[in-house]
């Protein structure tokens, strides 16, 4: 039998099943955080936009 997974947060203690990935909710409320204060993003590169190639100037098609 496999060992038990470590809690994706804190890595310490095993994974419990009711608050898989997590061990506890202690660690799903505070991985829940890092996300809504934007500490786990997606890197980009410098100088980059989104802006969409089919629409360059950003009017998507619609007139106000």
């Amino acid at each position: 039998m496999p060992a038990p997974s470590p809690c994706v947060y804190c890595r310490e203690r095993p994974v419990d099943p009711q608050w898989r990935p997590f061990c506890s909710k202690r660690c799903k409320m505070a991985d829940l955080g890092r996300w809504l204060s934007g500490e786990y993003r997606i890197p980009t590169a410098p100088g980059s936009t989104d802006v969409d190639e089919d629409d360059p100037d950003g009017s998507d098609g619609q007139h106000s």
